[in-house]
């Protein structure tokens, strides 16, 4: 069952342009961000042991069940819900999953508006960095604090808006699929650049060798194995939402578990990455690596205005950052906008407007640091992690047996094995579930 018409609908041009999206969706602020942050909080390798565990689990399950949910119905979260029940219950069901299908449309659209103004940051401190005035700034935490207050940052909070939906008014191929096509592949440059220079710091090795020499009692810590599944969770954009929408552009032909596999191995890339260039570097120069939130804001900043030729590597570093943080949001927004396009029938362009005036009108309101904390808390805790479970359901268990196999099974030459049922309607299914109880009670894993 098909919950759209595909010739009405953009779709990906090409196999490497879907992968490239779904990467883009993935490689985000979490990367570079949360991830060195944890892994330093969480004794460097022995972080790295079950984050690996999780994202092989989840890339295996929830990553191929959200993509090929969403090209089995042709549609997004709303419309596959609808499909689901539709096929369990009868066409009374339809308007129920509707419903239950706003979640994470709401999840999706909710976490964007909170990123919108992270990227207002980034844009701010990359034009610092350019004009050369980061590195001639006295208080680095006074300087944070003047940036993150109520209505602190509307002017670069919209010009990150403005560039993400112009991308966007352009469509999935020409303008989702050829932007991340670029912005990724500059990402990852753009960061060994700065690996280079990290890796001739006095005192980097130091910080490499924390990253990566096990510190074996803190996988007897239960808040390891707890950050490490949340990372990589909320790391592979399993929340119900994104990832359905984008299978629901993809060709019938292509193979999702080898899509799936490569999103899964460049996230992790990244987010390596992003760990071997901050950490070594906060090494290098006595700081607080596991300094939570400012780490990305005050400590690194601190950083760059004691490199040589400080102003450059910010610049470097900060547009890294805002490739990353636009192509998940692309991902975010898309969501609602498809399913303004699916369920009301409105045009492209008049679904980007709407969705935009939105995001601003309400990210206009959560600018300070403790606003936009406790709505991304409240975001991420309560409705993304609710969207994936009923998002994992509605595919593995509401949907007639066999058909998430079948579905997975399009486009690929090699038959799935017996692993796939276990592995998705129980094992994933249930790790949701703990992610969500997990999440309420340590005030949020992601």
């Amino acid at each position: 069952m098909s919950g759209g018409n595909t010739k009405e609908r953009g779709q990906f041009s090409t196999r490497l342009g879907f992968i490239v999206a779904c990467i883009g969706s993935a490689v985000g602020m979490g990367n570079i961000w949360m991830f060195p942050y944890r892994t330093g909080t969480f004794g460097g390798a022995a972080f790295l042991i079950p984050y690996f565990l999780f994202v092989i689990l989840l890339g295996f399950s929830g990553v191929i069940g959200e993509m090929a949910f969403g090209r089995g119905m042709g549609t997004g979260p709303m419309g596959a819900f609808a499909g689901a029940m539709e096929m369990r219950y009868g066409k009374k069901g339809r308007k129920y999953g509707k419903a239950v299908g706003l979640i994470p449309v709401i999840g999706s659209l909710g976490i964007a508006i909170g990123y919108s103004v992270v990227v207002g940051w980034f844009l701010k401190y990359l034009w610092s960095a350019v004009s050369g005035t980061l590195t001639g700034v006295a208080d680095m935490g006074a300087y944070f604090g003047e940036l993150a207050v109520p209505f602190g940052s509307v002017g670069w909070q919209m010009l990150g808006l403005a560039l993400t939906f112009l991308i966007m008014l352009l469509g999935v191929a020409k303008g989702i699929e050829k932007m991340n096509k670029f912005m990724m592949p500059a990402f990852f440059v753009l960061f060994l650049m700065l690996f280079v220079r990290v890796i001739t710091l006095p005192g980097a090795m130091d910080g490499f060798r924390y990253m990566f020499v096990p510190k074996w009692e803190q996988l007897g810590n239960v808040k390891t194995w707890v950050y490490a599944l949340g990372q990589a969770f909320f790391s592979l954009s399993v929340a119900g939402s994104g990832t359905i929408v984008y299978g629901s552009y993809l060709k019938k032909d292509i193979d999702v578990v080898g899509c799936a596999r490569n999103v899964a191995f460049f996230d992790t890339c990244a987010a390596l990455l992003a760990g071997m260039v901050v950490i070594p570097a906060v090494f290098a120069f006595g700081l607080d690596v596991g300094s939570g939130p400012p780490l990305m804001f005050i400590t690194l900043p601190v950083v760059f205005q004691q490199l040589p030729m400080g102003n450059v590597f910010a610049a470097i570093f900060f547009v890294a950052a805002i490739f990353a943080a636009v192509t998940s949001l692309m991902n975010l927004f898309e969501t609602p906008i498809e399913a303004l396009q699916q369920e009301l029938k409105l045009s492209r362009g008049k679904a980007v407007g709407l969705i935009a005036l939105i995001a601003a009108l309400v990210g206009i309101f959560i600018e300070s640091g403790d606003a936009v904390g406790a709505w991304m808390d409240a975001v991420s805790i309560y409705i993304v992690p609710l969207g994936a479970l009923i998002a994992a359901v509605m595919f593995f268990w509401v949907c007639p047996k066999g058909y998430a196999r079948e579905q997975v099974q399009t486009g690929r030459d090699k038959t799935l094995g017996g692993w796939f049922e276990p592995v998705t309607r129980y094992l994933f299914v249930g790790i949701t579930f703990i992610v969500y109880v997990l999440g309420i009670f340590f005030g949020g894993i992601g």
